[in-house]
């Protein structure tokens, strides 16, 4: 069975080179020249992978992947970029991307780079619960419970405790919180994350339960099993 790629670029003479290539390989080969377009495309699903510019018209290429892992797809994606700094491919893997090519390119390695993440085995369905000690998380009802109690979190705690949970057993540091709960390269003076750590803390630790986030001096906080 022919794989399926989608491209969404907007210089249409690099697109032109990708698909024709991609074609003489026996690729079922899609095209998109926006971000929306391409939005559109990726998530009607279906393709094995999929080459994504990262300036577009209409919506970037960062925005694009983001919205299509926040839909829950898993699709391979190798991002085409001109800029080259390394601040600039750490964005783009940190949105969702799976690798990174540098403009210009040749298509032998682009062609290398998309067999190589075709190869990879297919992540194992996400687990809808995350647990902790006496404390469950479920991702689907978004209900949070400890030793049977229900804890009511608003948006931003259930997320940083869910970046909390998914890294159970590693210390995670203010700048991760950042980065990752709130998407912003703050002032790492800012006490943004102490305040909201304080106030999960009293959510969670009522009627005299075990702290479960720790602070580690120096370094962050740690959920950990025991």
């Amino acid at each position: 069975m022919s794989r399926r790629l989608l491209i969404v670029e907007d210089d249409q003479e690099t697109r032109d080179f990708i698909a024709k290539g991609f074609g003489e390989e026996g690729y079922v080969v899609e095209v998109a020249s926006d971000g929306r377009e391409g939005l559109y495309h990726a998530t009607d699903g279906g393709f094995d992978a999929v080459v994504l510019d990262r300036m577009l018209p209409g919506l970037d290429g960062l925005s694009l992947i983001k919205s299509m892992r926040a839909a829950g797809l898993k699709t391979p994606v190798l991002m085409l970029t001109a800029m080259s700094a390394v601040d600039e491919r750490v964005k783009g893997l940190r949105a969702g991307a799976d690798d990174y090519l540098v403009k210009p390119f040749s298509f032998q390695e682009l062609h290398a780079r998309i067999e190589a993440l075709l190869r990879r085995p297919q992540e194992s369905e996400e687990i809808p619960t995350l647990a902790c000690r006496d404390l469950e998380m479920d991702l689907m009802t978004r209900k949070v419970t400890r030793g049977g109690r229900e804890i009511a979190l608003t948006p931003r705690e259930f997320q940083i405790l869910e970046f909390f949970l998914r890294r159970k057993n590693r210390v995670v540091s203010r700048t991760m919180l950042l980065e990752g709960v709130w998407d912003y390269h703050f002032d790492p003076n800012t006490n943004v994350v102490d305040v909201h750590i304080s106030k999960l803390r009293r959510q969670l630790d009522e009627d005299g339960a075990d702290p479960l986030i720790e602070t580690v001096r120096g370094a962050g906080y740690m959920v950990s099993d025991g």
